[in-house]
């Protein structure tokens, strides 16, 4: 998913090595060995200088084909919060999460697998954020529905050191968090489309291809419908970001839409993929699980559906008539 076009050259090497190596286990090797680990540091502090429109693509790329490592929580979030914090780092595994006032934290992504952990906290009233190596740390492992390390983290606060954070990236990471899972999703619906479409294409019965089935047809359609709905409200959320570097005024109602409208689209996708494909496509050998499990699994990390259908209504409520089309069309 990109909203402008991306370097080809780039394009087609995120696509060729992931298709090709996506089941290594030293695949975050050779991501890291092409730059693509860190794919939006900066240039002078080891990155590749690319932004958030390549890192969407590498993002969809790597659900197409099946990838499951933490590339969005180690470049889009752990990474740039120590950089926007001017705290250096080395080239370990990182994820993020933020503490408690107890000091722990549940269904932090990818923390049994990490070797640091940056984590932000609340203190005297600000927040605070350190760089914390897993030896520091209580991690007590969990996984979401599509087997993703989900656990839980627990930290004591008051030895953790680190350094004070404006509340301006606490929200930015609150943002970004939720948009990347919404890119995610919408590579899965487009995933389960493209299956829905082969397989209703290839399939015959009653001596025609389930593609001229009325029926069908109208479930294809509506998933279709779905996933681009999803797309756009995405991408809307995205360009906004992207354009005005997190700062606008209303990127908080264009995310909250993007996730509100991908989480829904989730549902009407599954139920209509599995329709059309039947029995073959709840099976462990068949892709479709892969696709819609993942969609129903991340749209309800970063932000539950609900939690973001009442931030969309809130904020509608609030703008009132006369600031409603201006919130929507920034």
């Amino acid at each position: 998913m990109t909203v402008v076009d991306i370097d080809p050259a780039l394009a087609q090497m995120m696509e060729a090595v992931l298709a090709e190596h996506g089941g290594d286990p030293d695949l975050w090797s050779r991501l890291d060995a092409l730059g693509l680990v860190r794919l939006t540091g900066a240039e002078e502090r080891g990155g590749s200088g690319a932004g958030w429109y390549e890192a969407a693509e590498l993002m969809s790329t790597a659900v197409r084909h099946g990838v499951r490592i933490p590339l969005v929580e180690h470049d889009l979030l752990a990474c740039w919060l120590l950089d926007a914090a001017g705290l250096g780092h080395d080239d370990a595994r990182r994820t993020v999460c933020v503490l408690d006032s107890g000091g722990s934290a549940t269904q932090v992504p990818w923390a049994a697998d990490a070797e640091r952990i940056v984590v932000v906290w609340q203190r005297a009233g600000e927040y605070a954020v350190a760089d914390v190596g897993v030896g520091q740390l209580s991690i007590t492992p969990g996984v979401n529905m599509i087997g993703e390390p989900r656990d839980t983290v627990v930290a004591d606060i008051d030895t953790l050191g680190g350094v004070s954070l404006d509340s301006a990236l606490v929200g930015a990471l609150r943002l970004k968090s939720a948009l990347v899972r919404s890119i995610q999703v919408c590579a899965a619906l487009d995933g389960a489309l493209r299956l829905s479409v082969e397989h209703a294409s290839a399939r015959e019965q009653f001596g025609r291809p389930l593609a001229r089935f009325q029926a069908v047809q109208h479930l294809i359609s509506d998933i279709a419908a779905e996933a681009a709905l999803a797309r756009s409200a995405t991408e809307a959320a995205l360009s906004a970001a992207v354009s005005s570097d997190w700062t606008s005024a209303h990127l908080e109602f264009l995310v909250a839409a993007a996730r509100s409208c991908s989480g829904h689209a989730a549902t009407v996708v599954a139920r209509n993929a599995h329709q059309v494909l039947g029995a073959i496509g709840t099976t462990r050998e068949h892709r479709l699980p892969e696709y819609t499990r993942a969609a129903l699994a991340w749209r309800s990390e970063f932000g539950s559906v609900r939690y973001w259908d009442a931030r969309v209504t809130d904020m509608a409520t609030e703008a009132g008539a006369d600031g409603l089309w201006a919130l929507i069309r920034p």
